[in-house]
C-alpha cells in the first residue's frame, strides 16, 4: 500500500528546497502572505481527499481531477494552492506526496497536537475512540467531566478526570486545542475557564454559541443544525418524514381552528 509519511530525512529536506522555490516564486509574483479563511477551510477536504489518492498508489494528480474529488472547481483549486506556492507543473500535474507534505505543514499538522475533551458522555467517548485524529496529528491527551460516577472509568485507554483537574492539566499537557461536549448548559461556564486558563481554540459540539474573547477562535460543530439543513433539501425533493406524534395535519378534519389568526370570532 502507498505510503502517506515521510519515507526519509532526505525526501524531507528535498521537499523543503521545493517549497522554498515556490516560496521564492510567489515573493516574485507579488503573492500575499496570508491565506484566506476560505482557502483554509477548504485546505482539509484537500488533503483527505489526497489522502485517498495516496491510498490507491497515484503519484501525480491533475488539478481537475484533485478538485472532482475534493467536490471544488479547478480554478478555485488551482487559487487555493497557489496561496501555500504551489502550482503544479504543466501537462504533469501535481506531485500528490508533496500536496500532501505541503498542505499538512500549512495545517500544522507536521505538528503533534495534544488535545483535551471536556464532556465525558457519549459524544465525548464516540469523539476519544475515534481513531482519524491520531492519524492526521491530533493526540487524545485526556478527558474530563463533573460526574463523579464518569470519573475515574477508562476510555480509549485515557482515565477520565473530574474538571476540578481541568486547569492544572491544561498547564502541566502543553495543552492547545480543547474539544467540549458537554452539555448546552454547561459549556459556557467550561468555556470561561478554557479562556481564563489560556486557551484560544476551541471546538465546541454543544448545543450553544459561545461568547468568548476577541482572539480565541471556536469552531462550532452542530449535529442538529445539519440534519435540519438535509430536512430542508429533502423536503424540496419531495421526501417524505413520518409525521411527529401529536401533530396535525392541514386535511385533518379535527383541526377546526384557523392556523392564522384573521381577527375575527364566529
Amino acid at each position: 500500500m502507498h505510503s502517506n509519511a515521510m519515507s526519509s530525512g532526505a525526501q524531507a529536506e528535498g521537499y523543503g528546497r521545493a517549497e522554498a522555490s515556490h516560496r521564492a516564486e510567489a515573493e516574485i509574483n507579488g503573492q500575499p502572505d496570508g491565506i484566506p479563511e476560505a482557502t483554509v477551510a477548504r485546505l482539509p477536504v484537500y488533503l483527505r481527499a489526497l489522502y485517498g489518492l495516496a491510498e490507491r498508489g497515484i503519484n501525480t494528480v491533475a488539478s481537475e481531477e484533485l478538485a472532482a474529488a475534493a467536490g471544488v472547481n479547478s480554478a478555485k483549486l488551482r487559487k487555493d494552492l497557489s496561496h501555500l506556492g504551489s502550482y503544479g507543473i504543466r501537462g504533469v500535474g501535481y506531485d500528490v506526496d508533496y500536496l500532501v507534505y505541503q498542505v499538512s505543514r500549512t495545517l500544522g499538522l507536521t505538528q503533534d497536537w495534544p488535545v483535551v475533551i471536556v464532556g465525558a458522555g457519549n459524544l465525548g467517548r464516540a469523539l476519544a475512540n475515534y481513531g482519524g485524529f491520531a492519524s492526521r496529528g491530533f493526540r487524545v491527551a485526556a478527558l474530563f467531566d463533573a460526574d463523579p460516577h464518569l470519573t475515574g472509568t477508562v476510555v480509549a485507554g485515557t482515565r477520565v478526570r473530574h474538571t476540578d483537574e481541568l486547569e492544572a492539566a491544561i498547564d502541566t499537557l502543553h495543552i492547545s486545542i480543547v474539544v467540549i461536549s458537554t452539555p448546552a448548559q454547561a459549556a459556557q461556564d467550561v468555556a470561561d475557564r478554557l479562556v481564563a486558563a489560556g486557551i484560544t481554540s476551541i471546538l465546541n459540539f454543544a448545543p450553544v454559541v459561545l461568547n468568548v474573547p476577541e482572539g480565541v477562535d471556536v469552531r462550532k460543530v452542530d449535529l442538529s443544525i445539519e440534519l435540519q439543513i438535509l430536512a430542508f433539501h429533502e423536503q424540496r425533493k419531495g421526501g417524505h418524514a413520518l409525521p411527529q406524534v401529536g401533530a396535525r395535519t392541514l386535511d385533518d378534519p379535527g383541526l377546526d381552528t384557523p392556523l392564522i389568526d384573521t381577527g375575527t370570532r364566529a
